[in-house]
């Protein structure tokens, strides 16, 4: 692996090295480096391009690793990863996609993720995409993740977009048991002309499940930001989403919060708040030493924490 992917490396997945623990690191097209446990087998589909991911039950403290890099310019594909999380299991998955183009060809990533986890089960899943590179080729990724949550299982979801992408289309999609529970952090921030849409659909089917989705988001210059969040009850339950969102420059930002109670003990909530940063935030800041422009990263900076 070069320089360029073991840097990509460092910004999506957090590593310096080869990663503790189980893993596969798919590089323009090809698994380039994998490792199963004891616990945790990572095997090729047969039928397409992707993998499976069997975690077995009681599995407790292990962690999988499965970043993508593509440093071919004008390289599109499509993978599909499956995960199966056994019972009683808790782990951590961390994936994500760095995209290095500098030719004139546009480069796509499309990672389709389906997760299946199995009762009294917890996953913390970290999802990271960057771009970066001078060509005139577009840097392009559109992740869709399916998640199962049997009874009494969770999963916390980290997803994170600081830079570099040029369009992206994120598509999430859950369906709750009994008391099994969802919460998702979304990071997000757009330069130039870049695009991003995020569309969650979270169905609770099982009494007792609780969903809490939550985005952060920072557009500037010409970007563009649509955030599109469906909560659905279908019984008992609770569910809640929010948009959080700072608008600089000549950017667009659309909030689409929507409930859908079909239940009448369905408990739902939905927030959506889009404003420029406050111009106090700035004059304070301003007083303690900082010029306007380092006054400004310093509150993006916190804000997307």
């Amino acid at each position: 692996m070069d320089a360029i992917q073991k840097r990509i490396l460092e910004e999506v997945a957090d590593l310096h090295g080869v990663p503790e623990g189980a893993y596969n690191i798919r590089a323009n097209g090809v698994s380039t480096d994998r490792r199963s446990t004891a616990n945790i087998e990572i095997t090729s589909k047969e039928d397409r391009s992707g993998i499976d991911i069997h975690i077995k039950p009681g599995t407790k403290n292990e962690s999988c690793h499965i970043p993508v890099v593509l440093s071919q310019s004008g390289l599109e594909e499509v993978v599909y990863n499956d995960f199966y999380i056994g019972a009683d299991s808790d782990v951590v998955i961390v994936a994500g996609c760095g995209i290095d183009n500098c030719g004139g060809k546009d480069s796509r990533h499309d990672g389709v993720h389906r997760f299946f986890v199995e009762k009294n089960a917890h996953v913390r899943y970290v999802e990271k995409h960057y771009g970066q590179g001078n060509g005139t080729g577009k840097k392009i990724l559109n992740p869709v993740t399916e998640v199962h949550l049997a009874e009494d299982s969770s999963m916390e979801m980290e997803m994170v977009q600081i830079r570099g992408v040029d369009s992206t289309i994120r598509t999430t999609t859950a369906e709750l048991a009994e008391r099994a529970k969802l919460v998702v952090r979304e990071r997000l921030m757009t330069h130039e002309d870049q695009r991003a849409e995020s569309i969650y659909i979270v169905t609770m089917q099982g009494e007792g499940a609780s969903a809490d989705v939550v985005s952060r988001s920072v557009a500037r210059d010409d970007s563009y930001q649509k955030f599109d969040s469906r909560i659905v009850g279908n019984c008992n339950c609770n569910g809640h989403t929010e948009c959080d969102a700072i608008m600089m420059d000549h950017a667009h930002i659309l909030a689409v919060p929507q409930l859908e109670a079909n239940d009448l003990n369905a408990s739902l909530i939905h927030e959506a708040a889009i404003g420029r940063i406050a111009g106090e935030q700035i004059i304070k800041l301003e007083t303690l030493g900082l010029t306007e422009a380092e006054a400004e990263e310093e509150i993006i900076n916190g804000f997307l924490k």
